[in-house]
């Protein structure tokens, strides 16, 4: 009776909460012009989608299931992309400095947001050589969200709740990638719930069946000993004081 509790206190997930274990979430930085900088940013999982729309007030709640899950229609990417909510929520996670210096944004929303995400486009005060773009998407959702970023030049970076910035260098008109020591990679003991998850109902596994071997082979060991009583009475039901082989009477 305690194993199904244990599993379901291990999957179950809070009601409206976020689904950060699929596939991750990018950008790609680019240059844009002498001054500009371009961050596209492409949602992971469609369902991430319809989990903003309902955190940012866009969807209604009522579209989250009682066990917290949330299933995708297409028609919520559309009423995102046009929601002002969005376009605010999208400036306030990404953003570039220049030197320190914040550079203004606009957002520009893809007709087919869940495919071809959103850009922001940035306009730094001087030229760009190297820029700090930070993105911080979904983290408030979720701790566990993760952003896997690119650039030209097979160049990587990968962002999370421990690290959100990373500086990139700008080379005509378009990003060359981030400098190396400012290069993401995912830490070495860095393990995410769902692997947690795992190791946990393995282990609960086990313990289950190593407890069930246990009964099975506790009953089998005693049961020999429980039955020599009920064979000794068997065999012992005669009077104790009489001979178990009766010698013959002499003949007077």
């Amino acid at each position: 009776m305690v194993l199904p509790l244990v599993l379901a206190g291990v999957l179950v997930p809070d009601p409206a909460s976020a689904h950060p274990f699929g596939a991750p979430q990018r950008i790609e930085v680019t240059g844009g012009g002498d001054h500009g900088v371009r961050v596209r940013w492409v949602v992971g999982g469609t369902d991430d989608l319809s989990m903003l729309g309902i955190a940012l007030g866009v969807l209604g709640k009522d579209r989250v299931l009682l066990d917290g899950a949330v299933t995708y229609e297409p028609a919520d990417a559309e009423a995102l992309g046009k929601a002002p909510e969005f376009a605010r929520y999208l400036t306030d996670r990404i953003g570039v400095t220049q030197d320190g210096t914040p550079c203004a944004g606009r957002v520009d929303v893809a007709d087919d947001l869940a495919s071809d995400g959103a850009e922001v486009l940035f306009t730094c005060p001087g030229p760009v050589s190297t820029v700090t773009v930070t993105s911080r998407m979904l983290t408030d959702l979720h701790e566990a969200y993760r952003t896997f970023a690119s650039g030209p030049d097979g160049q990587r970076a990968v962002y999370d709740g421990a690290h959100e910035s990373a500086d990139w260098r700008i080379s005509g008109g378009t990003a060359i990638g981030p400098r190396a020591e400012s290069s993401r990679t995912l830490p070495a003991s860095g393990v995410t719930r769902s692997a947690r998850q795992l190791l946990v109902i393995g282990a609960v596994l086990l313990a289950a069946v190593a407890a069930v071997a246990g009964t099975f082979w506790y009953r089998r060991r005693r049961r020999p000993c429980q039955a020599s009583p009920d064979l000794t009475s068997a065999t012992s039901g005669a009077d104790p004081a009489q001979p178990k082989h009766p010698q013959p009477k002499e003949m007077s």
